[in-house]
C-alpha cells in the first residue's frame, strides 16, 4: 500500500477544498489517491439509493451492499460501523499511493491541521502527529519552532507531495 495523511480542522476550515486540491496535485504527479471522509455532523450519512436494488437489499436486512458495473463500484451499509483502521485495510486491495483522510482528528496518523482563526489554536495542543499547519493568520512563535507552518495551500500541498509526507502503511502497521 502507500502512505496515509490526515487533513483535520474544525467545520468550515477548508478541509474539503484542501483535499480536493491535494487530489488534483496527486493526479498530476501520477499518484493513485483514495480518500476517507469522516461524516462528523451527527446522524448517518445519506444514501440516495433507497428505491434501487442496493437500498432494497439494505432495507431487507443486508449488513452491507455492493453494486458494480462497467468499472463503477459502490459499497454501502446501514448496519456496520468501521474504524479508520478497518477502512484502511479495505483500501489495501486498491494499491493506492496515497490515502487522504478528511477528519478523524484524534487518530494517530500524520496530520495537516487547518486553522480558521486564533480561536482554533488550542486544537494544536490536543492533537498528535502534526506534520504541518495551514493558517491564514500569524501563529504565536511557540508554534513556529514546533511545526512547519504554511499560509499558502499550494505551497503546503507541494511540500507534502515532494517530501512524501505521511505514514507509509502496509497490512503490518494498520
Amino acid at each position: 500500500m502507500g502512505r496515509i495523511l490526515q487533513v483535520v480542522g474544525f467545520q468550515n476550515s477548508g478541509k474539503t477544498t484542501f483535499v480536493t486540491e491535494y487530489i488534483k496535485a496527486c493526479v498530476e504527479a501520477h499518484l493513485k489517491v483514495g480518500t476517507i471522509k469522516h461524516h462528523g455532523h451527527g446522524g448517518a450519512s445519506l444514501h440516495h439509493d433507497q428505491q434501487k436494488d442496493t437500498g432494497k437489499h439494505r432495507q431487507a436486512g443486508a449488513h452491507v451492499s455492493l453494486v458494480e458495473g462497467n468499472g463503477s463500484f459502490i459499497l454501502s451499509t446501514d448496519k456496520l460501523s468501521l474504524t479508520l483502521t478497518q477502512m484502511i485495510i479495505l483500501y489495501n486491495m486498491f494499491e493506492l499511493d496515497v490515502i487522504l483522510v478528511e477528519g478523524f482528528k484524534f487518530e494517530r496518523y500524520p496530520k495537516v491541521v487547518l486553522l480558521r482563526g486564533e480561536e482554533d489554536i488550542d486544537l494544536l495542543d490536543k492533537l498528535e502527529n502534526v506534520c504541518c499547519i495551514l493558517a491564514g493568520f500569524p501563529l504565536p512563535k511557540i508554534y513556529s519552532g514546533k511545526f512547519r507552518i504554511y499560509s499558502n495551500m499550494y505551497e503546503c500541498i507541494n511540500w507534502l507531495i515532494n517530501t512524501k509526507a505521511g505514514e507509509y502503511i502496509d497490512n503490518s502497521n494498520v
